[in-house]
Order: structure tokens, then sequence, then C-alpha cells
């Protein structure tokens, strides 16, 4: 016998709306408004991030493989961490409970949909990202003098050392714009319609690339914010993360929009 499972029918995409600076600060506006709300459930899904971190720095001293253990799980757990958040701030703009059995098994629920691809993706360039940072030191650090980094920072002030961290930088920062630009819409879009993750990314891909002024601003106000947060043992990001979880929810009611 043939069991049915009922399967929902996939959701046209919404069309790429225009996003301004007032957009931004409305919806950091309404991030704080929601964190606010319901500071439990930011709370809660914040500090995934913040033990990921501190599991990072309490077992990296010496045990690369800890360091990467930890960090491949960083980008699977991160993205439910982050639906949680959408799906609070979802709740509160209906005008719905928030029940914590109801939350959380939104998020549970994401299991068996697009959530975990995009995670898989995230891994993906988590890895390649790793690889190439360690060919980028290789060879611009190659043909020095072999030192023990982690207790002398003598070689990083030298002409090669400083070429190598304005380079790992440059590529870093290109890298992380393109992750942002694939990510950014895509998670939230994931959450509230039936849309596969490649169309998703594509569209967020194109949110970014015709809102680009607008979006490189929210990508700077993200990396400063989330820099800052770092500063106070991690606990800073208890509070920013979920502001800009909340807050991209928000705008990402602003960038998208479904066709009349």
């Amino acid at each position: 016998m043939t069991q049915l499972v009922d399967t929902p029918p996939a959701s046209q995409l919404p069309l790429v709306g225009t996003v301004t600076v007032n957009d931004i600060f409305a919806s950091l506006r309404a991030g704080i408004y929601d964190f606010r709300r319901a500071p439990q459930f930011g709370l809660f899904f914040s500090a995934v991030y913040v033990l990921i971190g501190f599991a990072m720095v309490m077992l990296g001293a010496g045990h690369v493989s800890w360091v990467l253990a930890t960090s491949l799980g960083f980008p699977l757990a991160a993205p439910f961490a982050a639906v949680g958040l959408y799906e609070v701030s979802r709740r509160l703009e209906n005008g719905q409970p928030l029940a914590w059995s109801e939350v959380l098994g939104v998020v549970w629920q994401e299991r068996t949909r697009q959530i975990p691809w995009m995670g898989a993706i995230i891994v993906i360039y988590f890895l390649f990202w790793t690889f190439l940072a360690h060919m980028l030191f290789a060879l611009t650090m190659g043909l020095s003098v072999v030192r023990n980094i982690s207790s002398s920072y003598e070689m990083f002030f030298t002409s090669t050392g400083l070429t190598m961290i304005a380079v790992e930088l440059a590529v870093g920062a290109v890298l992380a714009f393109l992750l942002f630009a694939m990510t950014v819409v895509s998670l939230p879009l994931l959450l509230e319609k039936e849309v596969d993750f490649v169309s998703a990314m594509l569209l967020s891909i194109k949110v970014v690339a015709s809102n680009l002024a607008v979006m490189l601003i929210w990508a700077a106000i993200i990396a400063v914010l989330s820099l800052i947060a770092l500063a106070p043992a991690f606990l800073g990001l208890m509070v920013v993360l979920p502001v800009l979880g909340h807050a991209t929810w928000h705008l990402y009611r602003r960038a998208l929009y479904d066709p009349v």
C-alpha cells in the first residue's frame, strides 16, 4: 500500500522592492521592540551562538580537531536559531500567542523543509573559506622564517605579515558579503513560504543587487554591532543577535512583497 503525504503547494515567489536607509533604521527599531516584548525567546536563541563561542575558546587551545568540530556545528545550528527569532517576530506581527511549545515546534518542523539545506551550504562555504585562508597564509608567509604564531606576534608586524593580513581581510570581506547576500532574506523567506532553497538564495542575491548601497550599509551595521558585542566575553551577543534577528525579519518584509 502507498501512503499519501500531503505536501503544501509551492508558493509564488515574491517581488523585489526598493529598500531605503530609513527602512534599515525602522527595522532596527522594530527589532528592539520585538526583543523587549519577548526577551526570553531572544535570550534563549542567542545563547546558542554564545555557548558555541565559549566552546570554541575553551576547546580551541591546542586542539584543532575540537575547533573544527565546534566550527562546523555552528553553521548547522545557527540557521535554526535564526528561524526561532523570525518566528517570534512573525507571531508578534500577526498577533499570535507566544508559546514555547509552538515556537520550538516550528523550529523543529524546519528540519524536514529547506533550512537544513541552507545549513549545508553554509558549512560548505565555511570549509571553502578555511581552505582559502590557509592557502593565502601559505602563499604570503611561506617563504618567511617559521615561528610559533601562538606565542609570538612579531611576524604579523613585518611587511609580509601586514600584507597577509590585508589580503585575508579583503578576501574575507568579499566572501562574507557574498554569504550575506545569499542569506539576508532567504532564511525568513524559507520560514514563511514553500520555496526551494536555491530560488530563495537567488532571490536574496537579487534583493542585494537591486539595493546594493543600502544593503552594504546593513551589512556594515551587522558587522560593527557584532564585533562590539564580542568584546565583553561574547555576552554582548545576548542582546545584539536577537535585535538583529528580529530586525532582519522586518527588513525582509520591506524588501519583498507578494504580487497582487
